[in-house]
């Protein structure tokens, strides 16, 4: 049956970055928040406020921890399916692709694709009605300027003539999201493989190179990647400070 929209999100990931922690919890599943939720929890709840119910769950490392948790997404107002990655096959793409292959992804008119370990209060209505105003191929979500996590010097014949402390660069910053249409999808699988290959890597320049339209959707909201312990422990004092609307 094809749905105008559905969702992947990306949950396979060892996330060795994340360790201790991971070694004891998939990193989508690590309880974050004064309620202690799993980190999935906050991104599934961001689909349900958006009507996006079909969501298809890429999983891998300690996948049955997911399962066991959403079940089939009923007592959350989705539907949930689940793609257990092959161990064979590495990268976002080839996750994507291997759910695609074996049904997990149905047809639909766009797919929502999110990177699990992202937390955000993303405006989903407003990144799919640009996607579709602009007809594109895919809709790539965007935040404005970076700041550095460490400082920065202007060295010139050997000596500091300036310093500055964690600078905000005027950058595009991929933000864990991106929306894609047939001819996106089909490239998708076009290019799995047996080779690692992912998503930015590969599939956005490959688009681009072959003449697809891809659109910029720039968003202000907070966003979150739950990548590291420190990253992590920023998350848990936010959201205990102050919860996103859609998790209230």
């Amino acid at each position: 049956m094809r749905t105008a929209t559905r969702a992947a999100i990306l949950c396979g990931g060892r996330g060795e970055r994340l360790r201790p922690l991971s070694d004891y919890f998939q990193k989508v599943m690590i309880p974050v928040g004064p309620k202690k939720l799993p980190v999935l929890a906050y991104t599934i709840r961001l689909m349900t406020s958006h009507n996006v119910k079909d969501i298809a769950l890429l999983t891998g490392y300690r996948s049955d921890d997911i399962r066991d948790y959403f079940g089939d997404g009923g007592q959350f107002g989705v539907r949930l399916s689940y793609s257990e990655d092959q161990k064979s096959l590495k990268g976002s793409l080839n996750a994507i692709a291997h759910a695609l292959d074996n049904g997990t992804i149905g047809k639909c008119d766009q797919l929502l694709i999110y990177y699990g370990d992202i937390v955000t209060d993303l405006d989903v209505t407003a990144l799919i009605a640009r996607h579709r105003e602009k007809r594109a191929d895919a809709t790539l979500v965007l935040s404005k300027g970076y700041a550095l996590p460490v400082g920065t010097a202007d060295v010139k014949d050997g000596m500091v003539e300036g310093f500055r402390e964690k600078p905000l660069l005027d950058l595009s910053v991929a933000a864990g999201c991106l929306v894609v249409g047939p001819r996106s999808i089909s490239l998708i699988t076009s290019l799995a493989g047996p080779r690692k290959t992912d998503l930015m890597t590969h599939f956005l320049p490959a688009l681009l190179n072959s003449g697809g339209r891809v659109a910029a959707f720039f968003t202000r909201a907070e966003w979150h990647d739950v990548g590291t312990v420190t990253s992590f422990e920023k998350l848990n004092e936010e959201l205990s400070r102050r919860p996103p609307g859609y998790m209230k």
